[in-house]
C-alpha cells in the first residue's frame, strides 16, 4: 500500500451568461481520510500557466440568478429523452457522419466523439457544422471531441494540423512551452469545430512496467513515471487548451498506469495495486485544479477500491473518490463502452444507466448503433426511479452548465 497523499478539493465554478470561459477554478487543499469508504452495490446488471487577469471573463457564484436561470430555462425546455440524449457521447467518422450516423445524431446527440481519418483542418470544419446542425436542440449545440494527444494517439491530422509529440516528449519540455505548444493545437481545434480534447493522460507508469503496460506505456502516452513528473505535463498541457478555449478531460481516473492489458481489446483488466488516496492521483487532481473540464473514469476493476464493480460503475470511485475526495462537482465521463472489450458482456443500456446511478454524467458510445439503446435504457429507469430520475436531471445540470462555459448554450 502506497502512502496517501493530500489531494485537490475545489470550489464549483460557474460562469456568467453563456459565453466562453478562459479562468481555471479555484482550489484548496484537503485531506481525505483513506478509510471514509462509502458502502457500494455489487457488480451485477441493474436496470494553463494560468489566464491573464485581463483576459479573464468576471465569475459568478452559483447562485448568481443569470446563470441559475438560463440552465434551469434549458433544463426544462428539454424532455426527458433529449435530456437523455444530452448524456451520450456518440462515434462518428471524423471525416464527416454516415448516413447511419447521421439519422442518430439527428436524435439530438448531446455530444459525438471523431473516429478514424480526419483530413484537412477545413475539410474538418465543414464536417463540423453539419454535425452542429444536425445536434442542436433548443439553444443547445453538441460538445464535439476529439482524441488529440499527440504521438499514436492523434485523430485530427492532414494540413492545418500540427503533429504532435507523443507525452513522453512533451513531458521532456518546460511547463512554458508545453503550454504555448498546446494553446496552438487547441487553437486548431477550435478552428476546425472541435471543442474537446479528449486529453491529457493523467496515468503514472512506473518505468518497471512501461514495457508490459500496454494501454499506456507501450504507447508512449505518459507524461513522467513519478507523480510529480505527470502532473507538471498534465497541468501545463491543460492550462494551453483552456487558453484556446477548447475543454480538455484528465484521464484515466484512478490510472492505467499499472495495468498490463489494453481495455480496448482485452476483457477482466484488473489493478491489484492502487489504493484511494494512492501517490499516483496527484496528476488528477493537478489537472483539475489547472483548469481540466471533466474527468474520465477507466473501465479497470482495482480491487483494493472496490473489488465488485468496475470502476465506471463504482459509487466508491466515483461518488467517494472524484466527488469527495478530489471535491469535483463537474462533468465525470467514461472511457469508451460501445466497442470496447472490457465491458461486452454488460448489456448495452445498462452501461448508460448503471454509471449514470453510480453518479457519472457522460457515457463515450463508440458504436453509434447503441446510441438509441443506451438513451432508451436511460429513458425507461428514470420513469420507473425518482431517485435515478433525480440523478439523470443532475447529470443533464452539469453537462449544460460546462457547454454554457464553453459558449454552447444560447439563452433566452
Amino acid at each position: 500500500m502506497r502512502r496517501p497523499v493530500a489531494l485537490i478539493a475545489l470550489t464549483a465554478l460557474v460562469v456568467a451568461g453563456c459565453g466562453d470561459s478562459n479562468s481555471p477554478p479555484t482550489a484548496g487543499p484537503s485531506t481525505v481520510p483513506s478509510s471514509s469508504m462509502p458502502v457500494e452495490p455489487t457488480d451485477q446488471p441493474t436496470d494553463e500557466p494560468s489566464t491573464p487577469a485581463s483576459e479573464t471573463p468576471p465569475t459568478q457564484t452559483p447562485t448568481d440568478p443569470p446563470t441559475e436561470g438560463c440552465i434551469d430555462q434549458k433544463l426544462q425546455s428539454l424532455t426527458l429523452r433529449e435530456q437523455a440524449a444530452q448524456l451520450i457521447m456518440t462515434g462518428i467518422d471524423a471525416s464527416g457522419m454516415t448516413s447511419a450516423q447521421k439519422a442518430v445524431v439527428q436524435q439530438k446527440s448531446g455530444s459525438v466523439f471523431l473516429m478514424g481519418a480526419s483530413g484537412s483542418l477545413s475539410h474538418t470544419r465543414s464536417a463540423m457544422t453539419a454535425v452542429n446542425t444536425a445536434a442542436t436542440v433548443k439553444g443547445v449545440r453538441p460538445l464535439i471531441a476529439a482524441d488529440q494527444e499527440g504521438g499514436q494517439i492523434q485523430r485530427l491530422k492532414g494540413s492545418g494540423f500540427d503533429r504532435i509529440p507523443a507525452a513522453t516528449v512533451q513531458g521532456t519540455w518546460s511547463s512554458s512551452k508545453l503550454t504555448a505548444q498546446a494553446q496552438v493545437w487547441g487553437s486548431q481545434l477550435k478552428q476546425a469545430g472541435v471543442n474537446v480534447d479528449l486529453a491529457p493522460v493523467a496515468d503514472v507508469v512506473p518505468s518497471s512496467l512501461k514495457s508490459q503496460n500496454a494501454p499506456i506505456g507501450q504507447l508512449n502516452r505518459e507524461y513522467g513515471n513519478t507523480p510529480a513528473d505527470a502532473s507538471r505535463g498534465v497541468q501545463a498541457f491543460v492550462q494551453g487548451m483552456r487558453k484556446a478555449g477548447v475543454a480538455t478531460s484528465v484521464k484515466h481516473f484512478p490510472g492505467l498506469g499499472r495495468v498490463r492489458g489494453n481495455t480496448d481489446f482485452s476483457s477482466g483488466v484488473v489493478d491489484n495495486v492502487t489504493v484511494r488516496g494512492d501517490d499516483d492521483l496527484q496528476p488528477f487532481a493537478d489537472g483539475i485544479k489547472a483548469g481540466a473540464s471533466m474527468v474520465m473514469i477507466s473501465t479497470v476493476t482495482y480491487t483494493k477500491i472496490d473489488p465488485k464493480n468496475r470502476a465506471i460503475f463504482s459509487p466508491t470511485v466515483i461518488q467517494g473518490m472524484v466527488r469527495g475526495d478530489l471535491g469535483w462537482s463537474g462533468v465525470v465521463i467514461t472511457d469508451d463502452v460501445g466497442a470496447a472489450a472490457e465491458v461486452a458482456s454488460v448489456p448495452a443500456g445498462a452501461r448508460a444507466t448503471r454509471f449514470v446511478a453510480a453518479g457519472g454524467d457522460i457515457v463515450i458510445n463508440a458504436k453509434a448503433g447503441l446510441t438509441t439503446t443506451m438513451v432508451d435504457a436511460l429513458v425507461a429507469k428514470a420513469q420507473q426511479d425518482k431517485s435515478f430520475a433525480a440523478k439523470l436531471a443532475s447529470s443533464v445540470r452539469r453537462v449544460l452548465t460546462l457547454k454554457q462555459d464553453h459558449g454552447l448554450v444560447s439563452c433566452g
